[in-house]
């Protein structure tokens, strides 16, 4: 797991608010290390959501805020019924202009 040069709470914190964006948004501009980060954790909850059970249903509102975990269990968990994994994709854009950070695009597939 990166560090991110943060704490284990900010980081839990941090990971949570870029998978919140990521499932509203259904795709986002980050750096490489932040999009395998949260690509790993969004992966995970879809996971949980085609579980369609009580306990997955409070492992994904315990990881994600109430908007987001219910657009996780209702919209994006039954597109993938029949998918086995592999829900998000990551496109290499280039580096940032003000530090030559590697950046991406991380989306969930349709």
């Amino acid at each position: 797991m990166r560090k991110f040069g943060r704490t284990t709470d900010q980081r839990k914190a941090f990971l949570k608010s870029l998978a919140a964006n990521l499932v509203l948004k259904e795709r986002i501009k980050t750096t490489e290390a932040r999009a395998k980060e949260v690509r790993s954790l969004v992966e995970r909850l879809i996971n949980h959501g085609k579980k369609n059970d009580l306990a997955a249903r409070r492992r994904i509102f315990a990881a994600l805020p109430t908007f987001a975990a219910k657009k996780v269990y209702k919209e994006i968990s039954p597109r993938f019924a029949e998918r086995h994994g592999g829900y998000t994709r990551i496109t290499k854009i280039g580096q940032r202009m003000s530090d030559s950070a590697k950046m991406a695009f991380i989306e969930i597939l349709k």
